[in-house]
């Protein structure tokens, strides 16, 4: 399978912080790739190395091109949506339909109207006249209408409400995401992009924690809730994470033997946001009996 992204032994200093500490993946074509990470973890660094923002060391390929060297080739295939939206607000949204168009080869001007279209953004407005809901919308439409072979989404919904989020993502699987195209996506909103990945990518202090996809989190992954008087024993399994829940307990274990814990309570798949927590912020038994007194 094409590789979209292949970082090899990738770093980047500033100073004396190491801010990517010789990381390796590959992101293959036709993924939906989940890129998550708390503040500072090296999130952005990674993505401005990709769209060819900062210069690393390492193998870091995108789109077969180096993507420091080859930036303006490599913009012609890349869209990128950043966390905040800048468009000039001075011009109206149909004069800056007419811009993009003139700028971009691969613009599809009917595809961002039919975007546009399920909005209550009027084509005769002015960017300084739309609500900072409205120009995040202006700017995805006009983002997604654009034939890219990969797609980068750094919190790209901030500022929207729920509602609008929720037909985001619909539009980005129903209308944008195809087998040809490769999408990378950060935020902070987890549990919104859950039915949408492919892959899941979590990265903490520059290296990455966790690379997998998400049909693999159902076998590598569980967990289990058990009540008070089988927590002793759930402990003893060694599980990643502890978490305290009314009457019991929520344990998350990697690779574990499941014969041993179906015993002792009900086995789940963890949600995204609970294994981020467990693979960032790993609890062992051990710190738990401590913390608690046992």
């Amino acid at each position: 399978m094409t590789a979209i992204i292949s970082a090899k032994n990738v770093s980047k200093k500033f100073g004396t912080k190491l801010a990517l500490n010789n990381i390796n993946f590959t992101v293959p074509e036709g993924s939906v790739l989940g890129l998550i990470g708390p503040n500072g973890a090296g999130k952005t660094t990674l993505l401005k190395g990709v769209l060819g923002l900062a210069d690393v060391e390492g193998d870091l390929q995108v789109l077969g091109m180096n993507p420091h060297k080859e930036r303006v080739a490599l913009l012609e295939q890349v869209s990128f949506i950043a966390d905040t939206a800048t468009l000039p607000r001075w011009m109206r949204v149909e004069n800056l339909l007419d811009y993009v168009a003139g700028v971009h080869a691969r613009f599809n001007r009917e595809k961002c109207r039919g975007f546009l279209a399920k909005t209550n953004i009027d084509p005769k407005s002015k960017v300084k006249e739309l609500s900072k809901g409205m120009v995040t919308q202006l700017h995805l439409a006009l983002i997604m209408a654009i034939d890219s072979k990969l797609l980068v989404l750094d919190e790209p919904t901030l500022g929207l409400d729920i509602i609008y989020r929720k037909q985001f993502y619909e539009s980005l699987l129903n209308d944008y995401y195809d087998e040809k195209k490769t999408i990378v996506i950060t935020t902070h909103q987890i549990e919104e992009i859950e039915g949408v990945l492919t892959d899941l990518m979590f990265i903490n202090k520059g290296e990455i924690v966790l690379d997998v996809s998400m049909e693999a989190i159902l076998d590598q992954f569980v967990e289990l809730q058990v009540d008070a008087d089988k927590k002793a024993e759930a402990l003893a399994l060694g599980p990643i994470h502890i978490r305290n829940r009314l009457g019991g307990c929520s344990l998350i274990y990697e690779n574990p033997d499941r014969t041993k814990l179906q015993t002792l309570g009900k086995m789940l798949t963890p949600s995204l946001a609970d294994l981020f927590v467990a693979k960032i912020q790993p609890q062992t038994a051990q710190a738990a009996k401590d913390t608690q007194g046992e």
